[in-house]
């Protein structure tokens, strides 16, 4: 014990000097920090021994303007508190010769081991743009080799969409991560000369997903190489290759070496990130390189309608006296008050008493007010003069009673929002700003007047539907946006102060196929939720209802499974950190104008008590859906959502509701009659029609392995949702191009390394 406190003693003396000298390292007079239109924070740098190691970078005059470079890969942004930096990437391409019937094109290849990068899983995707195109990406993910791929068809400029990559023209895959090389290869025995008339070059290259739409010109000319060959890419960089556990044991190689910083584990390959603590901004890989931040001279960062005043790390916020209200997101406003003076007389002398008098005087001076009148009441004459003073008495009592009731519900809403996590997420917002105005999201705290008002409140005539968590209604913004907002009916309390936070985690998710969360209310008991509002209903109801049920295709069916199946995956493997939907059903897959899956509910199980008296209650909504061995448990996993999503395969194959009490006892579950009907080798019986008459017997044959692999007892034995929602994609394919299985099994080997095992888990 007394040496490892002497260890700290020691540790700590040492830390001025270390900082010190990591500074004169870091920052040595003459030392570019800019680099044309980029900025170059340490721990990189331009100049001999400006930079920690593996971060040099060159900067080069092209055309007389200074470009910043790694290598011969240009760098456009470098971000210190994402850990990101923002790249070009080649663009590979293969043309036909008309002439002499030939192929001619350029690959491009990008290796960052043992540097500091990786590509980002989160941002960018592989992209293909052709007619008739297979090409696939190929790397290396810590010494295993990785292999992946997507084909494009078209048969003519007609089919072409622009903005949709969805296999038509244009198609996209994701990669994994901690991928440190990529390079991309061509399948030259994809045929493709029906489609050189009009269509005679392929793109394949590694893009920022969000900075992409596709162009039918991208097919028919070169537009897509105009722009210099490149593409914008997003990389992920990290101090490697230790944790921050193992990396804050060696004080003279530690990166975070400024006063008020902190260390965040990399979320992309091994390594961290230093970040500026709360409230501070700068850079925390210099010594003080962390400065307080003055809140009260930045509004638009940090908004105060009230006073404001700054504290060490953080700043204060309140209404000026005599005023009352939320001043952070709100006017505040004069306490309340009656206009009208009031005429008393007492003995013969009249004089006038307002409310607002009483209202703007503190509750001390009120009392003294009241008591002195009431003294003047009862030594008064007798006769009207009494009934005068008995008026004034009931008037000023109900001023005092206003204002008491007006205080309370005031403490009570402001201690509901700090139950709930308000402060905290107040906090996150500040300091993540930078990230959400990059990233285009947006969240807001909404008052309990708002969406009383956007509600009607809360009229019966705007309900969207019920459920065992909760109501949600539709509801009109003020700024004419039509939002859906969740009023739940419980919340668990032993998390109530990170509910806060971890709604911010939920609101960051960003993803084509899921439902965005927009922002919440926390100053009412349970808090309440405001989604964007999606048009046409949802899964269930296109399934169930009577009213609208009608005839759809096979292949919609598979579209929205695997849409729906894309956005679980995402929140299982992409998220940070990753979320358990915990409410997947069919009636939680909402469909836009399009018909286009949106998952909403994510999270759910967040809110989820763990008590189990309360669980009773929350079940009611999902039964048919539950995970056998969630119910054993009581422990939500990624596999339960598995085995939900199994349920809804089969009521999009069957067209029949999870439960139905109508049938045997043996039947009542749909999971069960399924699983009957394929031992006892039925299964065509339980089929919705239109299934039987468009799918062939070997795609409903694995249709039908796919759902009892969702459905098996033990979770450990299911598929990842990411495993699903590619065979999905497989199967959608199949269903669209039957002629791909004519060479599946070279394909299906290259596509499925190292990611799904198709062997293993669906035959």
């Amino acid at each position: 014990m007394g040496v490892l406190l002497g260890y700290r003693l020691f540790q700590l003396l040492m830390l001025p000097l270390v900082g010190a000298t990591a500074s004169a390292a870091a920052a040595p007079p003459g030392c570019r920090r800019r680099c044309g239109e980029v900025d170059v924070p340490y721990p990189f740098g331009i100049d001999p021994n400006c930079s920690r190691e593996g971060f040099s970078l060159d900067c080069n005059k092209m055309d007389g303007h200074e470009k910043l470079f790694l290598s011969n890969v240009e760098i456009t942004n470098i971000s210190l508190p994402l850990g990101q930096a923002r790249m070009l990437s080649e663009i590979s391409w293969q043309c036909y010769n008309v002439s002499n019937n030939s192929r001619y094109g350029y690959v491009w290849s990008l290796d960052f081991t043992n540097r500091p990068y990786r590509f980002s899983d989160v941002h960018n995707k592989f992209t293909v743009i052709g007619c008739d195109t297979l090409a696939y990406i190929g790397g290396w993910k810590r010494n295993d080799t990785y292999w992946s791929g997507c084909g494009s068809v078209c048969h003519n400029e007609v089919s072409l969409v622009n903005s949709s990559c969805s296999d038509i023209g244009c198609c996209q895959t994701a990669i994994p991560n901690d991928l440190t090389y990529y390079e991309v290869l061509f399948d030259s025995n994809f045929n493709s000369s029906s489609t050189w008339n009009f269509s005679d070059c392929s793109y394949a290259v590694l893009l920022e997903a969000n900075q992409f739409e596709f162009r039918t010109s991208y097919i028919t000319t070169n537009q897509f190489l105009s722009n210099s060959s490149m593409a914008p890419m997003v990389v992920d960089w990290a101090i490697r290759n230790e944790t921050c556990e193992v990396a804050q044991r060696d004080i003279t190689s530690y990166a975070c070496i400024s006063e008020h910083s902190e260390c965040l584990n990399s979320s992309n390959g091994p390594g961290y990130l230093c970040n500026c603590s709360r409230g501070y901004q700068g850079n925390p890989y210099v010594a003080q390189g962390c400065q307080d931040i003055n809140e009260c001279d930045d509004k638009d960062r940090y908004p105060c309608l009230g006073i404001c005043q700054n504290t060490v790390g953080s700043y204060d916020c309140s209404c000026p006296p005599g005023t009352h209200g939320n001043p952070l997101n709100a006017n505040c406003t004069a306490d309340q008050k009656l206009s009208s003076p009031v005429k008393v007389i007492i003995g013969k002398t009249p004089f006038t008493l307002t409310c607002f008098f009483v209202a703007r005087m503190s509750m001390f001076r009120e009392i003294i007010l009241i008591k002195r009148e009431l003294k003047h009441i009862f030594f008064m004459d007798t006769g009207g003069e009494f009934g005068s003073g008995l008026i004034f008495l009931l008037i000023s009592g109900m001023c005092i009673y206003v204002i008491f009731q007006r205080r309370k519900f005031i403490k009570i809403k402001e201690r509901y929002f700090r139950e709930h996590g308000g402060w905290i997420l107040l906090e996150e917002i500040k300091a993540k700003e930078r990230y959400f105005r990059e990233q285009g999201l947006a969240f807001k705290i909404f008052v309990k007047e708002e969406l009383e008002k956007a509600t009607e409140k809360y009229d019966q005539n705007r309900v969207l539907g019920r459920g065992g968590h909760g109501t949600v209604y539709k509801g009109d913004l003020e700024d004419s946006r039509v939002v859906a907002i969740k009023k739940p009916k419980i919340i668990d309390e032993s998390q109530k102060n990170e509910f806060g936070k971890e709604l911010l985690i939920l609101s960051q998710i960003n993803h084509k196929n899921i439902v965005k969360l927009l922002g919440c209310c926390l100053e009412v008991e349970v808090p309440m939720l405001v989604y964007e509002f999606i048009s046409n209903g949802t899964l269930f109801q296109l399934i169930h209802d009577n009213n609208r049920a009608s005839p759809f295709s096979l292949a919609t069916r598979l579209r929205i499974a695997h849409e729906s199946a894309e956005a679980l995956a995402y929140l299982h493997s992409s998220a940070s950190p990753p979320i358990i939907h915990g409410d997947v059903k069919s009636s939680n897959i909402l469909l836009d104008e399009n018909y286009t899956a949106k998952v909403s509910d994510f999270g759910a199980s967040k809110l989820v008590p763990k008590d189990e008296d309360q669980f009773a209650t929350l079940v009611q909504g999902t039964c048919g859906y539950l995970d056998p061995e969630y119910l054993q448990t009581c422990q939500l996993t990624e596999k339960s959502d598995v085995y939900s999503f199994g349920v809804v395969l089969l009521e999009l194959m069957t067209r029949k509701k999870p439960i139905y009490f109508e049938a045997s006892e043996d039947e009542r579950s749909l999971a069960s009659c399924f699983i009957l009907a394929t031992k006892e080798n039925r299964l065509m019986e339980i089929l919705d029609d239109q299934v039987r008459n468009e799918g062939d017997t070997e795609l409903i044959q694995e249709m039908s392995e796919l759902v009892k692999q969702c459905l098996k007892f033990m979770g450990e034995e299911r598929p990842t949702m990411k495993q699903v929602a590619e065979e999905l994609d497989r199967l959608r394919k199949f269903k669209q191009h039957p002629w791909v299985p004519q060479n599946t099994e070279e394909i299906e080997s290259l596509l499925s390394q190292p990611s799904v095992d198709h062997e293993t888990y669906y035959h």
